[in-house]
This record gives structure tokens, C-alpha cells and sequence, in this order.
């Protein structure tokens, strides 16, 4: 159960996510192709869009909620939960892909799934593809928390994720 300064803090975020939805309504109202725009606001304030942010920017905009949906999930680039603390993103262009890519895509979702089950936190990495990132020349190559690493090969993403997670701890 939740208490009274817990549900407090909570009024106060749900008030203030409709204030910023609001300007940023206003901010791209007569523009033309607003809606994306205005998607791509509300994802770089809030980090994903979530129900409950389509629902306002519906109420705001008189868009209806199925529109906003449709244009969400054409798109790869939005996102409909929050994004994990860590970012893992593996290039499948078409170098990274002939390279290996999706070898190396397999062995770290299955690492992931390992570190989780040995106790990390529920979405604390987030594992994605992306078409390319330009780095044809390392290929296969992962991007992690903006950080382009190349050349790897499946075995060595177990001591990949471990450095990865001892110069988070300082270890």
C-alpha cells in the first residue's frame, strides 16, 4: 500500500507530464506532420511513450487514440515501455550481418537472460538490433551506452558484459 506522500509525489509527476505534453502540444501545434514531431518530444522528455501519455497528447491534440497508436508502432524508433538502464545495440546491416551479427545478437540476449536469473535487475540492459550504425569496418559491431565496440565474435561477449558490468561497479 501506498502512502499518503508516496500518492502525493505521484499527483504531483501525473500533473506535470500533462504541463509538459500541454507545451509540447503548443510548441508543434500548426505545424505540418506535428503528430511525429510531436512524438519524438514526448519520447526525448519521457523516454518511452506510455499509455498514459498517448492518452493526454490524444485529449490535447483531439487525435484519436487509435491514430497515435498506429503512427507508435509503425515506427520503430518509439518505444511503448521504458527503456533499460543500459543500452546493448547490435548492427544488423549487411556487413555486421554476413560478419556474424545475429550469432553474437543470440549469445547476448542468452547471457542477459543468464546475468537476470544470477539476480540482475528486471530490464536493467536493454537488448535491441538496429539497421546500421556506419561502422561497416568493425564489423560485427555493438553499440553499448553510446560506446561503439567492434569485431567481436560470440565468445567473447561473456567477458565483454563482465568488464562492462565491473567498470560500472568499480570493481
Amino acid at each position: 500500500m501506498r502512502t499518503q506522500t508516496e500518492i502525493g509525489s505521484l499527483l504531483d509527476w501525473v500533473e506535470e507530464m500533462r504541463v509538459r505534453v500541454r507545451e509540447i502540444v503548443r510548441e508543434w501545434d500548426d505545424q505540418e506532420g506535428n503528430l511525429i514531431m510531436m512524438l519524438h518530444a514526448v519520447q526525448n522528455e519521457f523516454g518511452y511513450i506510455s499509455r498514459g501519455v498517448a492518452g493526454v497528447l490524444a485529449k490535447e491534440t483531439g487525435i484519436n487514440m487509435a491514430r497515435i497508436y498506429e503512427v507508435i508502432t509503425f515506427y520503430h524508433y518509439f518505444r511503448l515501455t521504458p527503456p533499460g538502464s543500459h543500452s546493448v545495440q547490435v548492427c544488423m546491416g549487411t556487413a555486421c550481418y554476413l560478419k556474424g551479427a545475429q550469432k553474437l545478437y543470440d549469445e547476448l540476449a542468452q547471457q542477459l537472460q543468464l546475468m537476470e536469473a544470477a539476480g540482475g535487475r528486471q530490464g536493467d540492459v536493454q537488448l535491441e538490433t538496429v539497421r546500421c550504425i556506419g561502422c561497416c569496418g568493425m564489423a560485427p559491431a555493438v553499440v553499448v551506452d553510446s560506446e561503439t565496440h567492434g569485431r567481436l565474435c560470440p565468445g567473447d561477449i561473456l567477458q565483454f558484459l563482465k568488464r562492462k558490468q565491473e567498470a560500472r561497479h568499480g570493481s
